[in-house]
């Protein structure tokens, strides 16, 4: 008796509500702070931003004598004189820096995207020291290698070329790091022993089935590789000596430098290194529907 008296209680609708009544639970407080703190953020890292935009588009007696964040009117005129400047010249640091960072992030994903599904589907010995030793790659900061590269490429006669910044790019333990990691979760070990059964060979697995399947990872590790190569200033202020090599961010500091003895040179620095960010802003737009399309895939299948 008393038992059934206790599965009543337990099973009887609460006070004030009905067996049918559906109503929601109260709904929470959004959290501002946590907001907050995100708006502070973007606050903190677009200011250099605007400024840049604003200060490109004023002329040499418009840029210390304004409002920082007031529009000029000299936009039309510094792209001009910027153009002009020694025949063009930062349009060839534009291009340089874009042969160093395409075709640097571009081997830099086809050797990661390799070694990280090797590291991550087959079993050898000395695999994890091997994974150990790129993990102390990734610790170790890129200023320590700057010096020995050099030597090096002197040493093989390759300084004050191209290859000289392109090849010590193509290596990146971090992007290594990452395919081996996205490898282990994105390509099942299922379908590749299926692949091996239909008598698919290791490079054919490779390029048909596991290749495809690390696409959003690869282009997550050409856009990193990508931006560090771009924005890189140390290597190649070492490793070249004719400013028609140098990279746009070389290039805009052999600027500034001269612009101590000639001010108006300011302007150039400031609107080229406005044209600067356009290329990387472009490319994350553009490869962002990989990530997308990774999510959907990843939605759709959980």
């Amino acid at each position: 008796m008393s038992t059934t008296l206790a599965e009543g209680r337990r099973t009887a609708p609460a006070a004030g509500r009905t067996p049918g009544d559906r109503t929601a639970p109260p709904r929470r407080r959004p959290a501002w702070g946590p907001t907050l703190v995100l708006l502070l953020g973007a606050v903190y890292c677009l200011i250099p931003i605007l400024w840049v935009v604003m200060a490109a588009t004023k002329g040499s007696d418009e840029l210390f004598t304004t409002f920082t964040l007031s529009p000029g009117s000299g936009l039309v005129g510094n792209l001009t004189d910027l153009s002009h400047y020694r025949d063009g010249v930062y349009w060839q640091w534009m291009a340089n820096s874009a042969l160093y960072a395409g075709a640097g992030a571009l081997l830099s994903a086809a050797v990661s995207g390799t070694a990280g599904y090797a590291l991550a589907k087959y079993r050898f010995r000395g695999r994890a020291t091997v994974f150990n030793v790129l993990l102390a790659g990734v610790l170790m900061p890129p200023i320590t290698l700057a010096v020995p590269q050099y030597l090096l490429m002197a040493k093989a006669g390759l300084a004050d070329s191209y290859w000289s910044v392109l090849l010590p790019s193509i290596l990146s333990p971090y992007g290594i790091y990452l395919a081996r990691i996205y490898a282990a979760a994105a390509i099942p070990d299922e379908v590749v022993e299926a692949a091996r059964v239909d008598g698919a060979k290791e490079w054919r697995l490779f390029r048909s089935v596991a290749l495809p399947m690390m696409v959003p990872g690869l282009v997550t590790v050409f856009l990193f590789q990508f931006v560090a190569i771009w924005n890189n200033f140390l290597l190649p202020y070492i490793m070249l000596g004719d400013d028609r090599k140098f990279p746009v961010t070389v290039g805009l500091y052999s600027l500034l430098q001269q612009g101590a003895n000639a001010p108006a040179l300011y302007t150039l620095v400031v609107t080229g290194a406005l044209l600067s960010i356009l290329p990387l802003i472009a490319l994350f737009l553009g490869l962002q529907r990989y990530w997308r399309i990774d999510l959907l895939s990843g939605a759709v299948k959980s």
